[in-house]
């Protein structure tokens, strides 16, 4: 006697195998992203090449600095750092930072991220202040605008006002050299 509820012998043989080719397919595609060279570190942003975003954020308070206005990057080559003090990265890569605003070719300016002023403050006294301006977000509507994904990124923005790269997470000595100074290099041999 044959059990209806039974599946037929190639229908059962199907959903065996389906597991094991779903496997192979998914191994596939992950072996192929791994061997194809390819930063899978390096996020894109889709604002490479456009305007930066019209910003105009506040100054923080008790610092006798400039706030962030994406007026002033016409005509000059500017970095924008998006940092907070509760950010743990931005604390390993703020002895960078303190060493690019040593250059005198660009402007390093920041977009305070959803920080609180006295901690922001305390922050950049006890470790150094990099900056030349420093945008206050604290609701970090501004740091979508700019495509931000988390703290810490820097920006180039070229003296023709359009963002010229993005890094994302913590710039190391290594990174400025092989990737930030390049993009720093060139944006400044761009004509406005």
């Amino acid at each position: 006697m044959s059990n209806e509820t039974e599946a037929p012998a190639p229908r059962r043989r199907l959903l065996v195998l389906l597991p094991l080719l779903v496997f192979l397919g998914l191994a596939g595609l992950f072996l192929s992203q791994l061997l194809s060279g390819r930063d899978t570190s390096e996020i894109p942003s889709a604002l490479i090449g456009l305007p930066a975003p019209q910003t105009n954020l506040p100054p923080l308070e008790g610092v006798n600095l400039p706030g962030l206005d994406s007026k002033n990057f016409a005509g000059r080559v500017t970095l924008v750092n998006v940092f907070a003090s509760w950010c743990a990265p931005c604390r390993e890569e703020h002895p960078v930072l303190l060493g690019l605003s040593q250059d005198k070719r660009f402007t390093l300016a920041a977009l305070n991220y959803k920080d609180q002023p006295e901690n922001a403050r305390r922050f950049l006294g006890d470790i150094g202040n990099p900056y030349q301006a420093i945008g206050v977000d604290p609701a970090g509507r501004a740091a979508i605008d700019w495509g931000v994904y988390g703290v810490p990124e820097t920006f180039v923005v070229g003296k023709d006002g359009k963002i010229a790269y993005k890094h994302v997470g913590p710039l190391t000595p290594d990174s400025v050299r092989m990737l930030l100074l390049p993009q720093i290099e060139k944006a400044l041999a761009a004509p406005r």
